[in-house]
């Protein structure tokens, strides 16, 4: 690539992006202006110079990712930015910011704003966002590129800052990302010193360049990003050179650059006084008293952007027609993936199970699903926080993700290993599901999945269909004891809006937990799997449980219904049978994941957790939450301990004996009582 050619619209355009930003903050009286004011330089020469992105169609699949890691105090940069590339975003959109119901809202937000690739504002997500976007494309690239034919090849571009440098999921990522030698990841690190406290020195006196050179990154410097764009200029082009590295520029700014209060925290997290925007925009010879001013010239110059990215994405397509024809299958294969459509009649492969089959632990009725599975539905990308002997998630005889150089597989190979890195793992996972073309899954012990709670939840808010396979799902782990024992992370998670926690009673269960997982395209799913074998249930299906909730055990006129789920689903069942024996019609109704079961119509619920008899809930976790669906609640009340789980499910009183036990005094209780469905409310959803 030729060197730095400066442009007459170069300043007048930076100087554009400071002013609209600290304009559209002090609009909100609200936000972040001295991180917008600082890269305003760096962001000015990456989007008209290198990104490769079409404004008129967003989504072209070749387009560079950008993600605006630091997106809780740049997110102004990048609402001006699209405003000038030319996205759906007017100048009315900027004087909306922090608004209700504007398409500026406080932090970057994928899906509400066109050309934001990853929700950002928790520090360091956006960093973890883009190492798994950047390994989506080195994945497609070696299944789908051909000689002669390099159709998926584009970059992913990232701005951070010292608050996500701080934060161990960045950490997290960018090890992983060096050891996978992820040669198209760029980010630029806005190296200003300063946060919300103060100068960093208070707290983050490390040395960066030497941690991410540990890390296996190529580290470049640019010395003055406040004004020297052909250093910007030239370490960007000598980025996307090294082929086998991540790179770190090192972009040393002043936050702030213009105001009176430059390079101090008191620009970084509020709106400039008056006062000082009058000064500012003197100084970059704009009228003090006009308000979100764009010179023609700026848009006339960040109108090449849209062209260039038009024909970049013309070229694109008639490079993809001329694929069609030499490869049709990898082409129709491509093009359905890029699509989102799953393959015609995949859920076929889902295993079918009948009572008389053996018990299986639901880990390992997982691992049968992804065996069957991989086959038909390629695009299943999974991997495993270090305990693949434990998940059970790698399929045999599949590829790792790795780089060719290590011997250790190749970047087509279906399967990552993440290494003990949960929360890095789930913010990949959430870069990956936003790539397009992939459904990744990874997996942990349900206990550590709080370890990525943030990554969880910004999957749930993002809507990325991230499958987590959590083994070792409670206190049936037995002996590793309460460390690994979750007995509170299913409330956790169930109560995570647009989150579906699975806990499968069996096989026919495990199948429909992944049947409804990978149908929902906006959902992520938890599979909370077992270490001890369930037996294969009377009266499961896969498509009663794809519902959610149904009922197992049916009784007409019962006096009790006990609603559980998974390990304690069988349990019941032998519970229902040994209170029958006595005289007491029990309905067991299994429960495998609430959110899918809300999602049914009303009635139908009302049907399976119907009125007449007493509900009583058993669960070996916390019984918060259940009252939604039950009377009464048998639970775990503390930690679990350490012992074979046998036994601690005898401890604790997960027996039919004892449930039988609880279930009479349940009975009893309500003995001469009119009860109703705890559906039954005022504000029944």
């Amino acid at each position: 690539m030729s060197g730095f050619a400066p442009h007459q619209a170069d300043e007048v355009a930076i100087a554009t992006i400071r002013t609209l930003a600290v304009d559209t903050v002090a609009a909100a009286n609200s936000g972040h202006p001295g991180a917008p004011m600082g890269m305003a330089p760096v962001a000015h020469v990456l989007f008209s110079r290198f990104l490769n992105a079409n404004p008129k169609n967003p989504k072209w699949f070749n387009r560079d990712r950008f993600v605006l890691s630091n997106g809780c105090v740049a997110c102004a940069l990048q609402y001006t930015l699209l405003h000038l590339l030319g996205y759906k975003l007017s100048i009315d959109d900027l004087k909306a910011f922090r608004q209700l119901d504007s398409k500026t809202p406080g932090h970057p937000e994928a899906g509400h704003t066109e050309g934001i690739e990853v929700t950002t504002g928790p520090l360091g997500q956006g960093f973890a966002n883009a190492v798994g976007l950047a390994i989506g494309q080195a994945h497609l690239g070696a299944v789908f590129n051909k000689e002669g034919f390099n159709l998926i090849n584009n970059y992913t571009y990232t701005f951070t800052g010292d608050g996500c440098l701080m934060e161990g999921v960045a950490s997290e990522a960018a090890s992983l990302a060096g050891h996978l030698k992820l040669g198209n990841l760029i980010v630029i690190y806005d190296d200003n010193n300063i946060s919300i406290d103060g100068n960093t020195n208070v707290a983050f006196t490390e040395d960066v360049e030497q941690r991410f050179l540990s890390y296996g990154w190529q580290v470049l410097h640019v010395n003055d990003g406040n004004t020297d764009l052909a250093s910007i200029y030239a370490a960007i082009a000598a980025a996307r050179e090294e082929k086998d590295k991540p790179t770190l520029i090192k972009l040393k700014t002043i936050i702030g650059f213009g105001s009176k209060e430059q390079g101090t925290h008191g620009v970084h997290g509020s709106p400039l006084k008056a006062d000082d925007i009058a000064q500012l925009k003197e100084k970059f010879n704009f009228n003090p008293q006009e308000k979100f001013s764009v010179p023609q010239a700026t848009y006339d110059l960040y109108a090449e952007f849209g062209k260039r990215g038009a024909a970049l994405e013309e070229e694109w397509s008639t490079l993809l027609a001329q694929y069609a024809q030499k490869y049709p299958q990898e082409h129709a294969e491509l093009t359905r993936r890029i699509s989102g459509k799953l393959p015609e009649g995949w859920e076929k492969a889902l295993p079918v199970y009948k009572p008389t089959d053996g018990a299986q632990a639901s880990r390992k009725l997982s691992e049968i699903v992804l065996t069957a599975l991989a086959p038909v539905l390629p695009e299943l990308l999974g991997g495993s926080a270090d305990l693949t002997g434990s998940n059970l998630t790698k399929v045999k005889k599949s590829v790792d993700f790795q780089h060719p150089s290590t011997g250790l597989g190749d970047y087509s190979g279906t399967y990552i290993r993440y290494g003990v890195r949960e929360h890095g793992m789930g913010a990949i996972g959430n870069g990956l599901a936003a790539y397009g073309g992939i459904i990744p899954y990874v997996a942990t012990f349900l206990n550590f999945v709080s370890y990525a709670s943030g990554a969880v939840r910004l999957s749930a808010l993002s809507g990325h269909r991230v499958i987590w396979v959590a083994t070792h799902d409670g206190i049936g782990l037995g002996e590793d004891g309460p460390t690994h024992q979750p007995v509170e992370t299913q409330i956790a998670l169930r109560a995570t809006p647009n989150l579906a926690f699975w806990r499968p009673a069996d096989g026919n269960e495990t199948s429909a937990a992944y049947l409804v997982s990978i149908q929902s395209e906006s959902t992520p799913s938890v599979l909370s799997l077992t270490r001890q074998n369930l037996p294969q249930l009377e009266g499961s299906s896969i498509e009663k449980a794809a519902l959610g909730g149904y009922v197992l055990v049916e009784e007409d006129n019962e006096d009790l219904t006990i609603v559980s789920s998974g390990s304690e689903v069988g349990i019941a069942v032998a519970t229902a049978k040994k209170l029958k024996a006595e005289g007491i019609k029990t309905r067991v109704v299994s429960l495998p994941c609430w959110l899918t079961f809300d999602q049914q119509p009303l009635e139908y619920r009302k049907s399976v957790l119907r009125s007449g008899a007493p509900i009583l809930s058993v669960e070996a976790a916390s019984t918060a939450g259940w009252a939604k669906y039950s009377h009464e609640q048998f639970g775990m009340k503390g930690w679990g301990a350490s012992a074979p789980y046998q036994k601690l499910y005898e401890k604790f009183g997960f027996t039919e004996s004892n449930l039988a036990v609880v279930g009479k005094k349940v009975v009893d209780f309500y003995k001469g009582t009119k009860v109703v469905s705890p559906l039954e409310k005022a504000l029944a959803l």
